[in-house]
């Protein structure tokens, strides 16, 4: 359930008053642009936005660190118990921040225009890349061995299993999470500091941090460096499906296809 900025007009018979209240209700977040009436963004909700980057975006990193990376608390209950309490953070936060900082309504962000065809031709894209990447290169690097005993580190070891918990949950479920706080939250924060696109790229780099903390933690250096690049990628290009339309599906459908593609060829690597 999310919210994006609405943009009131006047109606025949309002007052300056009642305009201007109408517009502070409807958006706490921005003030009158100075020439053709597009909203410029106050150093309030400038200030307002750095506070939410910096309380979300240390979060799953913090959780990742304590869970898998140092020794005092890798495998502990605390380990695992900060990397829970940061998952539900990271979900509570914006819906925190949207009612009771920016005080929107709650709405399924839906996509007025379109982007669903844009959303499907870049997630086919992004999926022959990584297919074609993976057959000319990371084939030759990546480690099956340590790939096994990563996945079965985790409990996916079995077929069934891994596809249950990649094809159905990660990429069915937490995509579209990651959409939600990635893409509608961090991004919009972004854009209010730095503006669309250098936006893009703050936030697809915020997103990547704590993957590559992840993918360190469980593989070697190369199956790091090249999953964090189509993760940096992957996060840019629904960074910008958002811009460009304005809702978490367009992008949702992009990142469903793309985690298909990349659980596909894990899927090849491990049992194959």
């Amino acid at each position: 359930m999310l919210s994006e900025p609405s943009h009131h007009g006047p109606s025949a018979g309002a007052g300056a008053a009642d305009l201007a209240g109408e517009r502070a209700l409807a958006e706490p977040e921005l003030i009158a642009g100075p020439q053709a009436g597009a909203p410029a963004v106050s150093p309030r909700a400038r200030r307002l936005a750095l506070v939410a980057l910096l309380l979300l975006v240390p979060a799953p990193s913090v959780g990742v660190a304590l869970a898998m990376m140092l020794d005092s608390t890798q495998g502990t209950l605390v380990g695992q118990g900060a990397y829970v309490l940061s998952k539900v953070w990271i979900l509570a936060l914006p819906l925190l921040w949207l009612k009771l900082v920016e005080r929107q309504p709650f709405s399924w962000s839906p996509a007025r225009k379109g982007g669903f065809g844009t959303g499907i031709a870049l997630g086919l894209a992004i999926s022959a890349a990584i297919v074609l990447g993976y057959w000319l290169i990371g084939r030759h690097y990546i480690d099956a061995a340590m790939l096994r005993d990563a996945v079965n580190a985790n409990g996916i070891g079995h077929p069934a299993v891994y596809i249950a918990f990649t094809f159905g949950y990660l990429s069915l479920v937490n995509a579209l999470l990651e959409e939600y706080v990635w893409r509608w939250f961090v991004f919009r924060q972004c854009e209010k500091l730095v503006g669309g696109p250098a936006a893009v790229i703050c936030s697809a780099l915020f997103f990547t941090i704590h993957h590559v903390l992840a993918l360190h933690a469980q593989m070697g250096w190369v199956p790091t460096v090249l999953g964090s690049a189509g993760v940096f990628i992957g996060g840019a290009v629904w960074s910008w499906c958002y811009l460009r339309f304005r809702s978490v599906w367009p992008g949702y459908v992009s990142h469903l296809i793309v985690d298909f593609a990349v659980f596909g060829v894990g899927w090849w690597i491990i049992f194959n």
